[in-house]
């Protein structure tokens, strides 16, 4: 691991890295930013945490040139924790945020840099995710909706008329422009607007934890930008044939998490039945649709009804520190 930026270089900008248990994945993005941080103009500072993980991941960080400091975990814990520690640790006025299966390509830190930079109302900037693209190396695939609006009943009732794209996801079009909130996979964030309201809230484990976010920012008066010139490719790639419940579990309970917090009970009940009906929907869709489960749009119907039932992630977590 490098030594720490001259205490006399002032750190404009932290790349913040969280890892579970993804070392060849962590290495590529590490790669990725090591090429990006050799294209912009001002001093940067690359801060990986390791989420308890037993793959060595922790030690290829430590070894890889583009690292200033390694903060390896001795249990697992959730990402909105995750997160939160490292934007308290960086020094950077900016810090982008990314996720180990997270590969910027080229220009995508000085896009989402000049996107604040121009507005300084706006406390997040996401990029643009990209599928990789099958088999070829380093090339990227097709688009993955990244920004939405904020949930609500209504959005909720958009996704049951099949209007869920083009009313609900923002990510869309060729220009940077101002959404509700941006998937945190690629997301640069003002860290004046992040301490001044706290950071994420670690009662979301997983899943949400933007969401929320974004919301408190927004009512302390910022918004979020979605920066399509700034791309990275997202190499996580989630089944459609099988059941990952524990996922399922903890995407559902976070979400009513997030409607309790933020709306009326009344609200956080409409979009519970609602969601569970657009979820029947795909369930049904399932049945002619090779390679679909409808088993697992099932389960989301019955996890999004009963949030509290079931082990999810956080679960999961106790069970692999023990």
């Amino acid at each position: 691991m490098r030594l720490l930026l001259c205490a006399s270089v002032s750190v404009e900008l932290s790349y913040c890295v969280v890892n579970t248990s993804q070392r060849e994945l962590l290495l590529r993005g590490l790669d990725a930013i090591a090429r990006e941080r050799a294209r912009v103009p001002f001093a940067c500072e690359v801060l990986v945490l390791d989420n308890g993980s037993q793959d060595s991941s922790a030690q290829a960080a430590r070894e890889h040139p583009a690292v200033d400091e390694v903060i390896a975990l001795p249990e697992r814990r959730g990402k909105a924790l995750n997160d939160s520690d490292l934007l308290q640790r960086a020094r950077g006025r900016y810090a982008l945020l990314l996720n180990e299966d997270s590969e910027l390509l080229p220009g995508a830190t000085a896009a989402l840099y000049e996107a604040l930079e121009s507005d300084r109302g706006a406390a997040c900037a996401g990029a643009k995710l990209m599928r990789p693209a099958g088999d070829a190396p380093g090339g990227p695939g097709a688009a993955q909706p990244c920004a939405w609006r904020f949930p609500t009943p209504l959005t909720a009732l958009a996704g049951v008329f099949g209007l869920h794209r083009l009313y609900t996801v923002q990510s869309q079009g060729e220009r940077t422009r101002r959404v509700d909130w941006c998937q945190s996979s690629a997301l640069l964030v003002r860290r004046e607007a992040a301490t001044a309201i706290g950071y994420l809230d670690p009662d979301f484990f997983v899943y949400s934890d933007e969401v929320d976010f974004a919301r408190r920012l927004a009512d302390a008066g910022w918004h979020s930008l979605y920066v399509p010139s700034a791309v990275a490719i997202h190499h996580e790639q989630l089944s459609t044939s099988g059941v990952p419940e524990r996922r399922i579990v903890e995407f559902a309970r976070n979400r009513d998490l997030y409607m309790r917090k933020h709306h009326s009970g009344a609200s956080a009940l409409a979009m519970r039945v609602l969601t569970a009906l657009f979820y029947a929907e795909r369930a049904l869709g399932a049945l002619l649709v090779p390679g679909h489960s409808p088993r697992r749009y099932w389960r989301h119907v019955t996890a999004t009804l009963w949030p509290s039932r079931g082990e999810g992630l956080r679960e999961a977590a106790a069970e692999y520190n023990r």
